[in-house]
């Protein structure tokens, strides 16, 4: 190999490969999943295209979501119309590069050359300028880390090769359905245009994107921009919390992971852990359920644990006991279908029960609230939920304080006829989810 050669790859190294590695494994000065909250964040990249882009819109407006763009500045300045009709329904635009070159193969000066153009066309049509920025690629050089200082650089915590036409949309869908978390940044893309992508791709991202939507709306996801999630995290970021505090909150959940391991406690949905849960036979007095059954010693039940992790970021965002009550309705309403089908596979057991000190509502959704017998176990349940309360909440000795009268741990139960006449299974529910608990039974 020629000195020439060596010498440029040398320099091809320390100018992107390192930058770019360094980036992409460290995070250091991007943003690649947000740490707050039960959100997911979609982020589409390469258009804006006249034939796919307004597919795209509609799709979005249908499900009331809304999402990020990183646009190329050419493609911009070509179709103004959508741009215009990316902002006024309320999507955030953000810059992809002028043209979908990588950063690799660019001097510092024609990147900056890049983006202003882009943001200029942006500017003129929007009014607004971009502060958000993702390279192509995600690939890197040396320079742009004095980007950071000027914009918000974003990648990705999941991307499902869209851009390929390959096995079609189930291939996208089951890669969106076997990797996603509360928090992610999901990479899409809205145009085939692009070097080493397929023309007719975005059909397939569409179709799948449509399922994807359906099936996070059940799971209880919530949709943010860009800009939202940097806010919630910001707001997290400023909460009140000791090093000893933020201490037992690790503690905290790493025992978590050590009891559910120890106990066979599982997620009932693997890709959406709102609960886990075992089966075991129930040990107590006889518990009387308001629809006339009744749950027995030794009747087989499924306990229900929340899941504290998911709990933790509840309270970050709840100003009150009530309205971290009315979050978790929420959330438990759009679990319960689930719940059902996940109890279609265990026809043994007899009644779901688990005890809790949040149970305003729990009535109206058909559970039958009961007062934990008088003894050591109401005892230590009270003292390990309060516990849980002041070590999660940012303000937990305030909450403890303010709220004594309400922090009683109760027994919530309903029995599983009740359960399916209530919330039977959705037609609509696809193998893909039912796949996601199956495993366990």
């Amino acid at each position: 190999m020629s000195t020439l050669l060596w010498v440029l790859l040398l320099l091809l190294l320390v100018y992107s490969i390192l930058p770019t590695i360094l980036i992409r494994l460290f995070g250091i000065g991007v943003y690649k999943k947000g740490r707050g909250g039960n959100g997911i964040a979609l982020t589409f990249d390469d258009g804006p295209d006249p034939e796919y882009t307004p597919q795209l819109l509609d799709l979005l407006k249908k499900h009331q979501v809304k999402a990020t763009f990183f646009v190329l500045g050419s493609k911009a300045e070509q179709h103004p119309e959508l741009i215009r009709r990316i902002h006024l329904e309320g999507h955030l635009i953000g810059v992809h590069n002028y043209v979908h070159w990588a950063n690799a193969f660019l001097p510092p000066r024609k990147v900056r050359a890049q983006l202003n153009s882009s943001i200029a066309v942006i500017e003129k049509i929007t009014g607004e300028t971009p502060i958000f920025y993702r390279p192509p690629w995600g690939i890197f050089n040396l320079f742009d880390f004095l980007l950071m200082k000027r914009f918000r650089v974003v990648l990705w915590s999941l991307m499902v090769g869209d851009w390929r036409s390959s096995g079609g949309k189930e291939r996208i869908i089951k890669k969106l359905l076997a990797k996603l978390s509360s928090n992610d940044i999901i990479v899409l893309h809205d145009s085939g245009q692009t070097f080493g992508a397929d023309e007719d791709a975005p059909v397939h991202m569409l179709e799948a994107l449509a399922d994807f939507l359906d099936i996070c709306k059940r799971r209880g996801f919530t949709f943010l921009r860009i800009d939202t999630y940097t806010q919630i995290d910001e707001l997290a970021k400023r909460q009140p919390a000791s090093w000893v505090k933020k201490g037992l909150i690790q503690v905290w959940l790493r025992w978590d992971r050590l009891f559910h391991w120890w106990f066979n406690i599982r997620p009932i949905d693997l890709h959406h852990p709102i609960f886990y849960s075992r089966v075991c036979k129930y040990k107590g007095k006889p518990l009387q359920l308001d629809n006339g059954e009744e749950i027995r010693s030794g009747d087989l039940v499924l306990e229900l644990h929340f899941n504290n992790e998911r709990l933790f970021h509840m309270m970050a965002e709840s100003n009150s006991m009530v309205q971290l009550a009315v979050h978790m309705i929420r959330e438990v309403q759009r679990f319960l279908p689930v719940l059902t089908a996940y109890l279609y596979m265990h026809r043994e057991v007899r009644g779901v029960y688990g005890v809790t000190m949040i149970h305003r509502g729990s009535r109206q959704l058909g559970f039958t609230v009961e007062q934990l017998p008088e003894g050591l176990f109401k005892k230590a349940s009270q003292l390990y939920l309060r516990l849980l309360l002041y070590v999660f909440h940012p303000n937990g000795r305030e909450r403890l304080e303010a709220s004594k009268s309400q922090l009683s741990p109760r027994i919530v139960a309903i029995s599983v006829q009740e359960l399916m006449k209530r919330y039977p299974v959705e037609p609509s529910m696809t193998a893909a989810e039912t796949r996601s608990f199956a495993v366990q039974g």
